[in-house]
């Protein structure tokens, strides 16, 4: 069992923190700072230290640490990270957030020392990420998200390329009730128009040349979870049309087959599209669009949520540096507020391949010269 010790001055954050904690399967002890030296870490085998601000104080006691501010700013993520922190979390905590950075640092420091490990692979997204950032705008989408989850009422998610929808779906099925059920995903825009019928309904055998047996699709894979159907403005107006159905009436039929099949789905779809200019256009059925649109999501591109960039860099840096089985590296403060200042028409997706950049072509610090050198 994981030991985490919490350093807080105020005894009802620390209390909350360890009856959260202990729920969740850690052991831990609460301690006031004057309580705790090296040596009283060393003697009780803490694998981390969760902590109410002093990074110097914390940092020397030589155990992985997250720290907790109840003021967020560039300056103290900056001396965070500097001085070796796994994450750097404002109030009110993220629960989710602080669970998943212990869970990294517990899981790194069990794995085998970096001479003797097997090469591993990237990790693919096998574990959900968490939602990055304490600004308002994505503290809105999180509370719709706790506010919609529960029921098994359609979602639409609207957002540029990169904002996270796809995170935003799964996290819609990870706090339903169908959590354990299938999260079923399908790209509308990567899937040939002639084909993508058969990849929603799935296939008889002989329905076409190479339908060489029979197929189920993602409606029936999903059964009993949720579908997140992306980039649905790119679907064809056919294949919008079947889904109505689906939608309607919770049944489907395969390609080649004329029998109903009763699927219990719970859909969420996303799109980068204006779909209200696309059905003035002709290209998106208005009826599919009031069908899926029972709850509107959307995403805020990262220009507009600017203010969550330091927290995200410092995630990503703890993150990559994790992926890479390498040290954090730490940032300079103006090389944060370049970062901040760029326009990331590629939004997060962008931000975390420029951080993963420098982590990879910056020396031992990332600094103004790297961002402008890599960016």
């Amino acid at each position: 069992m994981a030991k985490v010790l919490i350093i807080f001055q105020s005894k009802s954050m620390r209390n909350t923190l360890r009856e959260r904690l202990e729920f969740e399967g850690f052991a831990t002890t609460v301690a006031d700072r004057e309580e705790v030296s090296e040596n009283f870490c060393l003697r009780r085998g803490y694998d981390a230290i969760v902590a109410g601000g002093g990074v110097e104080d914390v940092a020397a006691l030589g155990v992985p640490f997250i720290i907790i501010s109840p003021t967020g700013s560039i300056e103290g993520a900056v001396e965070a990270v500097k001085s070796g922190a796994e994450d750097y979390i404002t109030t009110p905590v993220d629960m989710n957030r602080l669970l998943g950075s212990l869970r990294r640092i517990v899981e790194r420091e069990q794995e085998p020392p970096i001479e003797t490990a097997k090469p591993q692979k990237r990790r693919s997204g096998g574990d959900t990420e968490q939602i990055i950032g304490s600004s308002e705008e994505i503290e809105h989408v999180r509370q719709l998200i706790d506010k919609v989850a529960a029921s098994d009422a359609r979602v639409l998610i609207t957002g540029e390329n990169g904002t996270g929808k796809e995170l935003v779906a799964k996290w819609l099925h990870l706090k339903s009730a169908r959590s354990a059920a299938p999260f079923v995903e399908v790209n509308c825009a990567a899937i040939p128009s002639e084909l993508i019928e058969s990849e929603l309904f799935g296939h008889e055998r002989g329905a076409f040349t190479s339908a060489i047996k029979q197929r189920k699709g993602k409606f029936e894979q999903a059964n009993g979870g949720t579908l997140f159907m992306d980039e649905i403005g790119d679907m064809s107006l056919s294949a919008q049309a079947k889904v109505l159905r689906a939608l309607q009436e919770q049944k489907i039929s395969r390609v080649g087959s004329d029998k109903d099949v009763s699927v219990d789905v719970r859909v969420v779809a996303a799109t980068n599209k204006d779909i209200l200019s696309e059905i003035e256009k002709g290209n998106f059925r208005e009826d599919l669009y009031h069908r899926l649109s029972v709850i509107l999501i959307k995403v805020p591109p990262l220009r507009e949520r600017a203010g969550d960039i330091v927290e995200l860099v410092n995630h990503f840096i703890t993150q990559i540096a994790h992926e890479h089985h390498t040290s954090a590296k730490p940032i300079d403060k103006a090389a944060i507020d370049m970062l901040c200042g760029m326009p990331w028409t590629g939004n997060i997706r962008e931000l975390r391949n420029v951080v993963e950049r420098l982590m990879i072509l910056s020396a031992e610090r990332i600094t103004p010269h790297d961002v402008e050198l890599y960016c």
